[in-house]
Parts: structure tokens; C-alpha cells; sequence
């Protein structure tokens, strides 16, 4: 039977494949046109979502000019169940776990623990020594050397690490699936003891490649805070913004709110994810903490992160980060020389900030809608949010199909700023 903990980590990794207010110094771009949220716009492309079976529930939540605009929902959060989603139907966000782990390494940014291009191994030192694959031996194994530079603290949060995340076709991601470390049975610290004997898929500041990075800022925060990462989040982050229920260990009497996700078959239907599956990182709780996914989360508590983000970095008398560390953040870090960027490109362009994809062009024919200057992520079960300071908007996408499905998020982008939306242009 395969390893339900080392089944989490490659699926983490495969679906990912397949899948601010301005700063003081730097305003967004104006928009060239005006949205107008249509209700019975979204609403229909809710419905279509169910309709069509691609998705057994959903909703969405668009605040736009200091309110909301609109939140609704349909469907199903549990079809065996014939369960109702609701609005405090709690959601297993995935890889929208990332930006809230981003968020709390740049408050220690802000405090001066460390400086972006500090190598990694001044505060992780099992990192300090690590290899890249430099062809095969007469036999066909790999052969490794040293990595040509460090990875720095700002290659963790943009991406540009090398680290693997999963099965792959390089010798580096076979040897990820096989420490496995990523494991639900692994603390964090055990996570970074693994990965740290891991080739690189590249050398640092090469190519841009989706992996377990997020899960090392985690680490680090831990290192830097000398607080267990869950707890600093916790303190930090979630209780002063009022995300009362945003946690990666959840008690059991919340198990009845949970969305059931759904897989998607080569016919094209939809089949229940298996329950000790979609409990495995939360109820009653693993041993691990990741930084790149676990957090569940209702649809008001990821809306008031997003929210926080949207104005500069403070919500309600709570500041988080100041407004200029969200514009770096939510600002492309990739050097024009870093051309490999896996699937980036198909997301809105390829640029990509820290634990954000950042748009920096308007939309092209064919493109999902949005505006220029926004910035977003999503997650392995579909879900979706972006902040987007031109139009002073931000919204939040929940549904739980797995894998990915670029569809839906397509239909939401539509269905909120309309077919024939571009917004601003770039630069």
C-alpha cells in the first residue's frame, strides 16, 4: 500500500505543476477602465461550475473599495452528505498557505533578523553544502557537484533555490520522493534535515522552479523566532486579524464544516477524495507544520488576510507589515536572465514577487482576466485569491476539485471583471 504521508507530498507537487494598497513610494497603475461587478455574473458562473460537474460546490468573496461587493455560493461541500456549502464552510487551501508563510518571514525581515541575500546557511547551516547533477557515469548514474553558489534567503522566496517538490524527470526529484521529507511524521526540523540531502534540480539564481522553498521560510521563521511556526503565526498573524478559525491543526468538532474534496477521473467525473486522506493534515492534527500548504481555513478569515494586503499591509488597527514590504512582496523579483520558469508563463506572465505571482501586463487574448499590477496565488484543490490595487479589489475563490482546474479560475476572472477586461497597461 503506498505511504499515505509520502502520497500527500508528490501529489502536493504534481497538482502544483498542473496548476497590496500602494506603497508610499509607488502607486498602482490607474485603471483605463472601470470594472462593474455584476452579480448575476458571478452568480451564473457558480452555477455553470456545478452544472457542468466541474465542481460539486463553490463560492466567492470580492471587496472592493473598503466593502463587499458580493459574496455568494451553490452546490454541495459534502455530495454523499448532501451537505449545503455554506459561508463558514472550512476549506483546505493548500499552496494558499504560502503568502501567510511569506508574510511572517518578512515581519522578521522588517525586525532585521536577517537581510535577503544572506546565504541561507548563516541561519540553516545543514544547507550550506549543497550539490547539482553534473551529467551520468559510464553507468548511468547521476554525478553530483557542488552548487556554483549559495542559496540566499531571497531564492527561497522567489522560487530561484533549486530545490525539487516532488517526482520529476531529474535525478534530484527522484531523490526528493525518496527522503521523503515532506512526510506528515516529520517536524519541521526533520524536514530541513532531509531536504538538506537532496541535490538541487539547478544552481541557485538560475531557473525559476516551483518547490519546497516556502516549506524552508517556515523553517526559518521557526530558527529566527525561536517560537514553533504554527504558534508564530498564530500570535503574529491570524489573531490580530481576527482569523479565528485559520489553522493547520483544527479540533475534531470542526470536522462536520470541512468541504469534502473531489477528484476528477478520465471521464471527466468527479469522485469523493478519500476522508482519511483529507483529515490526514489537520484532524486531529500530523506532526508536521508545512510552509507551502496545510492550512484550513473559512472563506471571511482568507478574505480579511487578503484584505490586509489590499491595504498596505494593516487591517482594523493591526498592522502586519508595513506598506513597503507588501509593494516588495507583490513587485517582480525574477532577473530578466532567469528565462526558465517552468509553468509560470501560463499564469499571467511569468513574473513572480515573494510567494506571490505578480501580473505586470494586461491580459492577452485567450489570457484569464485581471488587472495590471495584482498579484495572487491559488491552491492544489483550485482555490484561488488575488489583490488587486488598481480597481482597490480583492477576491477569494473556494472550491475543492483536485487536480488542479484552470478552468474554474478562468470562469471566476470572467465572471468578475467581465469577458473583455484588460486594465491597465504594464510597463
Amino acid at each position: 500500500m503506498t505511504n499515505p504521508n509520502k502520497r500527500w507530498a508528490v501529489l502536493l507537487a504534481a497538482c502544483a505543476v498542473l496548476a497590496a494598497a500602494p506603497a508610499a513610494q509607488a502607486r498602482p497603475p490607474a485603471p483605463t477602465e472601470q470594472v462593474q461587478l455584476n452579480k448575476a455574473r458571478i452568480d451564473a458562473a457558480l452555477a455553470d461550475m456545478v452544472k457542468t460537474g466541474r465542481a460539486t460546490g463553490a463560492a466567492a468573496l470580492v471587496w472592493k473599495d473598503g466593502r463587499e461587493v458580493y459574496y455568494g455560493q451553490t452546490g454541495l461541500a459534502d455530495r454523499e452528505a448532501n451537505r449545503p456549502w455554506s459561508r463558514d464552510t472550512l476549506v483546505q487551501i493548500y499552496s494558499m498557505t504560502k503568502p501567510v508563510t511569506g508574510v511572517a518571514l518578512m515581519q522578521l525581515w522588517e525586525q532585521g533578523k536577517f537581510k535577503l541575500d544572506d546565504p541561507l546557511a548563516t541561519y540553516l547551516p545543514e544547507f550550506a553544502n549543497m550539490q547539482v547533477q553534473n551529467g551520468t557515469d559510464a553507468q548511468g548514474n547521476p554525478v553530483w557537484r557542488p552548487a556554483k553558489r549559495q542559496i540566499t534567503v531571497r531564492d527561497i522566496l522567489r522560487h530561484t533555490a533549486g530545490f525539487a517538490y516532488g517526482p520529476g524527470p531529474s535525478a534530484a526529484e527522484a531523490a526528493f520522493v525518496k527522503a521523503d521529507p515532506l512526510a506528515l511524521t516529520n517536524s519541521l526540523s526533520e524536514f530541513g534535515t532531509k531536504l538538506a540531502t537532496v541535490p538541487l534540480v539547478a544552481d541557485p539564481g538560475t531557473i525559476w522552479h516551483y518547490s519546497a522553498a516556502v516549506d524552508v521560510q517556515a523553517l526559518l521563521v521557526e530558527k529566527l523566532s525561536g517560537m514553533p511556526f504554527a504558534d508564530y503565526v498564530a500570535k503574529n498573524i491570524t489573531s490580530p486579524l481576527k482569523m479565528t478559525e485559520t489553522a493547520w491543526h483544527q479540533p475534531m468538532d470542526r470536522l462536520p464544516r470541512l468541504a469534502i474534496a473531489y477528484t476528477k477521473g478520465a471521464d471527466g467525473k468527479l469522485t469523493r477524495w478519500p476522508d482519511a486522506q483529507l483529515r490526514a493534515m489537520n484532524f486531529p492534527g500530523a506532526k508536521m507544520t508545512m510552509g507551502g500548504a496545510g492550512l484550513v481555513a473559512p472563506i471571511d478569515d482568507y478574505m480579511r488576510f487578503a484584505r490586509m494586503l489590499l491595504n498596505g499591509g494593516e487591517l482594523e488597527g493591526a498592522r502586519i507589515l508595513k506598506p513597503s514590504t507588501v509593494h516588495q512582496m507583490s513587485t517582480n523579483q525574477l532577473d530578466p536572465a532567469i528565462t526558465d520558469r517552468q509553468w509560470m508563463p501560463g499564469k499571467a506572465g511569468g513574473a513572480f514577487g515573494f510567494d506571490f505571482a505578480v501580473r505586470d501586463r494586461q491580459p492577452k487574448p485567450g489570457e484569464n482576466r485581471g488587472a495590471t499590477g495584482e498579484y495572487f496565488w491559488d491552491g492544489m484543490a483550485s482555490t484561488l485569491f488575488w489583490v488587486d490595487p488598481a480597481n482597490h479589489l480583492a477576491t477569494v475563490f473556494f472550491v475543492q476539485v483536485i487536480p488542479f482546474d484552470g478552468t474554474l479560475h478562468t470562469d471566476i476572472r470572467k465572471a468578475v471583471y467581465g469577458a473583455d477586461y484588460v486594465g491597465p497597461p504594464g510597463d
